[in-house]
């Protein structure tokens, strides 16, 4: 018989480790989801604080396949209520080269009357040897020295012997904004080459005081929480932690970046989408705006 003492014999209990909550408890940036129609009419009848320029020039810049021409394309969206594709994009994607190849601008247009900013698309940036000439043709075209319809080369920056150089620009042909496109399914800047790139062309007009903004795309390919819900997007740790990334890796301050989705697959505009957008045009704009307050005092 068995002794009365003996024990059961005791069965493990697996219990499975929790999944870490990728929403914080509270927003990390404060935002307003009602504010489209504000913004845009904020934006509408925006006034540059400078009258001798016409127009602010914004220059848009990052890596291949990010969405530049994508972002211009969801502002004009934004604002024509209709899907807008002026900017051509590259469908196909995956291109190891820009599809972007000459530098144009787009006026932004309300349906009635052209808005006072104009961006303009660069092509991408490439991280190979020969692509080293684009941080001369980045930096040149803030300041002015390139025309539209330049087209560029990735073995040769653009020279002052080039027609589409120019030598003598006025305040209206410089950019007082230039804008980085990352992707944030992609942004983890292992490539050490495209960091200098954006390190030299960033020092460089510092010095000259124009400021720098991100706008971070595709982040609801970067992060579930947000492909599900675009209004998690200031709650996701993901998303938080991507942007600090930019921010320590490129110089710019957490301030000056703006998570967007850009419109891509939709045939309708939306209004969380547009929100987003309009609010990065906003803070873009009146930065730009703040350079030529500087310039008139």
């Amino acid at each position: 018989m068995g002794s009365s003492n003996s024990k059961p014999v005791q069965q493990e209990v697996h219990q499975a480790t929790p999944k870490p909550n990728p929403e914080l408890d509270k927003p990390w940036r404060k935002f307003d989801w009602g504010q489209k129609e504000a913004l845009k009419e904020k934006l509408e009848n925006f006034s540059l604080s400078f009258q001798d320029v016409k127009d602010i020039k914004i220059l848009v810049a990052g890596q291949i396949g990010a969405g530049k021409s994508s972002f211009i394309n969801s502002i004009n969206s934004a604002f024509q209520g209709r899907i807008s594709a002026r900017a051509l994009v590259d469908a196909a994607g995956g291109g190891s080269r820009s599809f972007t190849r000459n530098l144009k601008g787009f006026t932004i247009r309300n349906g009635k009357k052209s808005l006072p900013f104009v961006f303009k698309d660069i092509m991408g940036l490439e991280a190979d040897a020969l692509a080293g000439s684009q941080t001369d043709d980045i930096i040149n075209a803030v300041f002015g020295h390139v025309k539209d319809g330049y087209k560029f080369n990735v073995e040769q920056a653009l020279t002052h012997k080039d027609q589409h150089y120019t030598s003598d620009p006025t305040l209206s042909d410089q950019a007082f904004c230039l804008v980085y496109i990352v992707a944030a399914d992609t942004v983890h800047f292992t490539d050490d080459k495209l960091i200098d790139k954006l390190k030299i062309i960033r020092q460089t007009i510092s010095d000259k005081g124009i400021p720098q903004v991100i706008v971070m795309t595709k982040v609801d390919e970067a992060c579930p929480l947000v492909n599900k819900d675009l209004r998690k997007i200031y709650t996701s740790k993901k998303i938080k932690e991507k942007i600090q990334m930019c921010s320590d890796k490129i110089g710019v301050p957490l301030s000056n970046i703006f998570p967007v989705k850009n419109y891509h697959d939709e045939i309708d505009t939306e209004d969380d989408i547009d929100a987003l957008i309009l609010k990065a045009l906003e803070q873009i704009v009146q930065i730009a705006d703040d350079v030529l307050v500087d310039i008139k005092s």
